[in-house]
C-alpha cells in the first residue's frame, strides 16, 4: 500500500529550536502512523539552516534545505547569498511550490509561522490544498510572545482569515494549564476552534545507544544553539562547584569561535567545555543539576526528566523564554532567573541547594509525541477514505491527551545536538 506522504516546513532563521521540534515530530509519527492508521509513512524535512541534515531522520524522511536567512535589526536579510531579499523570498516560494506539488503530500504541518518569511508558503500551501486531499497543520510552541508582538506577526502573516482558510488545525505544544496562549492573548480568539493542545513535546525523548560522559556528579549547563550563549555560559562556569563535583558546559554549534575559544581558555579546574553532545537527553537525565536558557525543545528535555533546573532565558528579540520560565516556574517545575542580576555567586547558591535533589513534574502533560499522530490520524481519515484504505487497525482515540507514561515507547532518535 502507498505511503502517507508528510511535509515538516520550518523557516529557520535564529537558531535550531524549529527544525529540532519538527524532528522530534517525524520520528514519532512515523513509529505511530502506520499502528494508527495501517500506513507507512514517508516524508520531507523542509528546514533554512544548513545544520539540519546534521541530525538523524526516521527511515523513509529526506531533507529540503532552503537558502538561508537572518535577521536583522532591519528585519530578514539573505544568510549567505549577496542578493535583494525579496529575490531569495521569490526563490524560496519558488523552491516550497516545487517540493509540495512534485511530492503531493497527504499532510503538511507548519512550524510556528502560518506563510512563512514574508508569506513565502501561502502560494505552495493554496495549491496543495487545490491539487487534491491534503491536511495542513499550524504547529505552535505553547507561547509565542508578548501578546502586542504576538498578534501584529498575526497580521504580518496575513491574519486569522488566512490561517482559517489554509489551515485544518492548530495544534498548540503545550499544557494550557501552566500557560494558555489564547487566554493571554497570543492567539486571536477567532482562531479558537481550530486549536488542539497536544501536551508539550517531552516523554519519548529516550536516551540514544551513548553513554556519559562524565566520570562522576556533575552540574550540566547548555545555552541552545549558543549564537547568544556565552554570558549564562561564561558566568556558569565561574560558578564555584560543590565538593565532589565537575561542570559539563554545552556551548552549542552555533556560538562563534571566538567565544568558544574565550571560555576553554578561562575554564577552571573541574570545567569542561564542548560545542555539542550526541546525546543531550542521556546527559541531562544523568546530571546532578542543570542550568540553562529557556528554549523550548530544551526545556522538552528538561521536563521529561526529574533534575532540578534553573533557568536563565533569552530575554531578546522575544519575550518568549522569559513567559515560559515563569510560567513553568510559578507551576513549580523549575527555577528562574534573569541573566541581568544573575552572578557566579547566586549560581553557587542555587547549586549547593538543589544539587541532586529531584522535582516531580508528571503532573504536566508531557505526552505531545503521542497525541500529535492521534490527532494527525483523525485529520487524516477523510484522505485515507478518498484513497480506498482500509480502515485503519487502531484508529486514533479522539479523547484527551494520553498520560505521560503512554509515551515510554516514543522514539524521537539517537543523535541530539546541544541544542
Amino acid at each position: 500500500m502507498e505511503r502517507l506522504r508528510i511535509v515538516l516546513y520550518s523557516h529557520d532563521s535564529f537558531g535550531l529550536g524549529h527544525v529540532r521540534r519538527n524532528l522530534a515530530l517525524a520520528h514519532a509519527l512515523s513509529n505511530q502512523l502506520p499502528y494508527l492508521t495501517g500506513r507507512d509513512v514517508t516524508g520531507l524535512l523542509i528546514s533554512g539552516t544548513a545544520l539540519a541534515p546534521g541530525f538523524d531522520v526516521p527511515p523513509g524522511w529526506d531533507w529540503v534545505i532552503l537558502p538561508g536567512v537572518e535577521k536583522s535589526p532591519d528585519g530578514y536579510q539573505p544568510r549567505s547569498l549577496t542578493v535583494p531579499m525579496q529575490d531569495l523570498v521569490s526563490l524560496r516560494a519558488g523552491l516550497l511550490e516545487s517540493v509540495l506539488g512534485g511530492f503531493l503530500p497527504d499532510l503538511v504541518v507548519v512550524d510556528r509561522h502560518a506563510t512563512g518569511i514574508h508569506r513565502e508558503l501561502e502560494v505552495a500551501l493554496r495549491h496543495a490544498r487545490s491539487a487534491g486531499p491534503v491536511r495542513t497543520v499550524l504547529g505552535l510552541r505553547e507561547i509565542l510572545d508578548a501578546p502586542e508582538a504576538a498578534i501584529a506577526e498575526w497580521e504580518r502573516a496575513g491574519g486569522a482569515t488566512l490561517v482559517n482558510d489554509l489551515f485544518d488545525a492548530i495544534w498548540v505544544y503545550g499544557d494550557p494549564a501552566v500557560h494558555d496562549p489564547v487566554a493571554a492573548g497570543e492567539i486571536p480568539p477567532s482562531m479558537q476552534g481550530l486549536i488542539r493542545y497536544t501536551g508539550y513535546l517531552a516523554a519519548g525523548r529516550p536516551a540514544g545507544p551513548g553513554t556519559v560522559t562524565m566520570p562522576g556528579p556533575y552540574v550540566l549547563t547548555t545555552v541552545g544553539g549558543g549564537a547568544d550563549g556565552h554570558t549564562l555560559a561564561a558566568l556558569a562556569s565561574a560558578a564555584e562547584l560543590p565538593p565532589g563535583t565537575e561542570h559539563l558546559v554545552v556551548a552549542g554549534p552555533q556560538m562563534p569561535a571566538e567565544q568558544l575559544a574565550d571560555l576553554r581558555r578561562r575554564a577552571p579546574g573541574g570545567v569542561r567545555i564542548v560545542e555539542r553532545l550526541d546525546d543531550m537527553v542521556l546527559h541531562l537525565r544523568a546530571a546532578g543539576a542543570i542550568v540553562s536558557m529557556g528554549g523550548y525543545n530544551t526545556v522538552c528535555e528538561i521536563m521529561s526528566t526529574d533534575v532540578p533546573a534553573l533557568i536563565v532565558p533569552r530575554t531578546h528579540p522575544r519575550s518568549e523564554q522569559r513567559i515560559r520560565a515563569a510560567s513553568l516556574a510559578s507551576a513549580g517545575y523549575l527555577d528562574y532567573h534573569e541573566i541581568g542580576s544573575l552572578t557566579p555567586g547566586i549560581l553557587s547558591g542555587w547549586l549547593s541547594r538543589r544539587l541532586g535533589k529531584r522535582v516531580d513534574r508528571r503532573r504536566a502533560r508531557l505526552n505531545g509525541l503521542v497525541r500529535a499522530p492521534q490527532l494527525a490520524a483523525e485529520l487524516l481519515q477523510p484522505v485515507l477514505l478518498q484513497a480506498g484504505a482500509p480502515n485503519p487497525p487502531h484508529p486514533a482515540s479522539p479523547g484527551p491527551a494520553a498520560s505521560p507514561a503512554s509515551a515510554a515507547g516514543v522514539r524521537e532518535g539517537a543523535a541530539h545536538a546541544a541544542v
